[in-house]
């Protein structure tokens, strides 16, 4: 069964989460005890991220820039793939847009179709704070509703460089992405559900959100989407916070408000271990609230916060 499939199957609210590939050079050993810590609260499918290849810029004597290209986090298909034979676990790698070309995309799919992978995560993916530097590729995707094009092309057996082959015994089921707070980049929330339209029009099967934490910013966002037509199931996602700074990174890197009762009771922490426990009790509060209005799943971005994620399933599921 497909994701979709599964979510539209369950009768009860499930459990997900998402993973990041090891840095590069380090063991997978850490993902697999990720795993082994949630695996107990029946995850229907793990996400498993992808990164692209990053600039860094070094100053030279000569007044000019060295530029050097890093990539941090390779392996997703990797990992994906690892995951799924040793737990039997689906899986559900992402597919960016952001500093792949569409070549490079349409080998991910292709490895992706061996390995009876076939449900993926279709993101534009975030810019690279040293894109300014750079201009967007010609060869690349630029926005989701194009990677979601390409991805209905080769559903279709249409390859990138004019091959027609049958289609894929079993085409690619996806998801995107939505925002309860808007995209930072959309001139209103209007405008940025009217993308996320396209891309549901276009075939994609459920919405995973953005992670948030006021649940009312996700109703109105399920109630207005509705209202512009959208019907596929909008899976909320949600995060622990675990760390003391993280009161001004989060906004920051990912452009969501925090509520001043939750920020109020995070600055009379004292230290990390005061605000994970802040931070469990919020997201269960949060979990609890989302469960009784029976959303489809609660998925998790476990971005160092694997304990907390355990604290908050053991006491929901």
């Amino acid at each position: 069964m497909t994701v979709a499939e599964l979510i539209k199957s369950s009768d009860k609210t499930a459990f997900s989460f998402e993973l990041l590939p090891p840095l590069k050079g380090n063991s997978i050993d850490k993902v697999f005890h990720t795993i082994d810590q949630l695996k107990e609260f029946d995850p229907i499918y793990i996400n498993i991220t992808s990164h692209r290849d990053e600039m860094q810029y070094k100053d030279t004597s000569n007044g000019l820039y060295e530029r050097k290209v890093i990539r941090k986090r390779p392996g997703t298909v990797a990992v994906a793939a690892s995951i799924q034979h040793r737990y039997g676990i689906k899986v559900v790698p992402h597919i960016i847009c952001s500093g792949f070309t569409k070549s490079e995309t349409e080998y991910a799919l292709i490895d992706l179709n061996f390995l009876g992978i076939h449900d993926i995560l279709v993101l534009r993916g975030d810019n690279s704070s040293r894109d300014r530097f750079t201009t967007t590729s010609e060869t690349g995707n630029n926005y989701a509703i194009d990677l979601v094009n390409q991805v209905n092309a080769l559903n279709t057996g249409q390859f990138l460089d004019g091959t027609l082959l049958d289609a894929f015994d079993t085409p690619f089921s996806y998801g995107v992405a939505g925002y309860p707070e808007k995209h930072e980049e959309a001139p209103n929330m209007d405008s940025d559900l009217y993308w996320l339209k396209q891309k549901v029009d276009a075939g994609a099967e459920y919405v995973v959100t953005q992670m948030f934490f006021d649940n009312a910013k996700y109703f109105d966002f399920v109630k207005r989407a509705k209202d512009m037509g959208i019907t596929v199931p909008i899976v909320p996602g949600l995060k622990p916070v675990t760390l003391m700074n993280q009161l001004s990174v989060l906004p920051k890197i990912f452009h969501v408000d925090i509520p001043e009762e939750f920020a109020k009771e995070m600055r009379k922490c004292r230290n990390n271990d005061e605000v994970k426990q802040v931070g469990v009790e919020w997201c269960i509060h949060q979990a609890k609230e989302l469960m009784a209005h029976n959303v489809p799943i609660l998925h998790f971005y476990t971005m160092m916060g694997t304990q907390s994620t355990r604290k908050v399933a053991e006491a929901i599921f």
